[in-house]
This record gives C-alpha cells, structure tokens and sequence, in this order.
C-alpha cells in the first residue's frame, strides 16, 4: 500500500498570501494581461508573481515576462512553510540578483509546525 503525508500539501493556498500581502500594500489581485495571463498582484512600482519556494524556478520566468508586459518592476514573493524552504529561495536569490527581480518572502502561519498526518 502507497504511504502517504498530510505534509506534502501546501498548509495555505497561495490565494491567501496574495490576499494578504497585497491588500495591505493596496494592489489590484490577478491583474489581467492582454494574452490572458494573470499577474497576482500589480502595485504602484511591482508585477508580482507569489510561489510556494519549491516553484522558484517557475517564478523566475513568470516575474521576467509579467514585467516586461506591465512595464512594472519584476517581483517575486516566496513562500517559505519550514525553514528547508530557504534553499530555495537562496536558489532564486543568485537568479533575482542577476536579472533585477526584487524578491521577498512570506512564512507561512504554521511556519516550522511538526504538526504532521501520515497515511498507510
């Protein structure tokens, strides 16, 4: 029988750090482009792509094109749910460092929780 962990889902989906983060600095969510594609969140100066670290790679390429199409500043914000997580985002650290992406994190509320499920 397959064994599985309540520990691979993500604690929060990532709506809710779009919702928190950008509410509070008074973006527009899921802005729209032309081709169809959504931005998470658009301020003032930033096209900002929300990822769960793991997808760092991902984020990269999304915040690149997102902020070529808006003319806006590319952003990323990495969602960190342990503190493992900050290998990844040390991953994309090199990359937005290179290519002027301002990159941030978020921790999850159950940041390092040992909480876990396991299933047989």
């Amino acid at each position: 029988m397959p064994f599985y962990s309540a520990c691979e889902a993500y604690s929060y989906p990532e709506k809710y750090y779009q919702n928190e983060w950008c509410s509070k600095w008074n973006g527009k969510q899921e802005f729209r482009l032309p081709d169809k594609t959504r931005v998470d969140c658009v301020t003032k100066n930033y096209a900002v792509e929300f990822d769960f670290a793991r997808k760092w790679a991902e984020a990269i390429g999304q915040s690149l094109y997102y902020a070529k199409i808006t003319g806006k500043k590319a952003a990323i914000i990495l969602i960190l749910e342990n503190e493992k997580d900050f290998k990844y985002y040390n991953r994309a650290k090199i990359l937005a460092d290179d290519n002027n992406i301002q990159l941030w994190y978020m921790k999850s509320p159950g940041y390092n929780s040992t909480y876990c499920i396991n299933f047989k």
